[in-house]
């Protein structure tokens, strides 16, 4: 969710993987991986869409990840809305792993307000739905020479 210009999809691809789907907001962003992936982007399966509206399969995928989407939804209906969609489109035993902003980490991002977020809180968010597997802070390093404080949460779906 989110896959934008990600190079994650390069990698994956490289690994072998052919049942891919990268999600984002902006068309843009996704012609940029689509003609970087040049011949193998045709194995891609490619949407744009707003998360909060998006319609997925039921029990579609083995796999949710997503990095810096979630704490965008700072409206607690859109929350319920993602999330949502994970519940449906996440196969049982599925695997969900989602970062955020961190508990201290920056309260906007490219101008826009983000919600932060501990280990449990981010968790209790998806619901009992989901097992928490694990989950990990990180200090990323932008390139504008900035620390970000990240949560990484790992869980399965029962």
């Amino acid at each position: 969710m989110g896959g934008g210009t990600s190079r994650l999809v390069d990698d994956l691809v490289a690994e072998g993987y052919t049942d891919l789907t990268v999600f984002d907001l902006s068309s843009t962003a996704l012609a940029v991986a689509r003609q970087r992936l040049g011949k193998h982007a045709n194995i891609v399966h490619w949407i744009e869409g707003d998360i909060t509206r998006a319609k997925f399969p039921m029990n579609r995928f083995d796999i949710w990840h997503d990095r810096a989407v979630f704490h965008f939804l700072t409206d607690p209906a859109d929350r319920h809305a993602y999330v949502e969609r994970v519940l449906s489109s996440v196969r049982p035993g599925g695997h969900v792993i989602v970062a955020t902003f961190a508990e201290d980490g920056p309260e906007k991002c490219s101008g826009l307000p983000v919600m932060r977020y501990q280990p449990e809180a981010l968790h209790a968010v998806f619901g009992d739905t989901f097992q928490l597997v694990e989950h990990e802070k990180e200090a990323h390093h932008t390139p504008f020479g900035t620390v970000q404080q990240f949560v990484y949460c790992y869980c399965r779906k029962r």
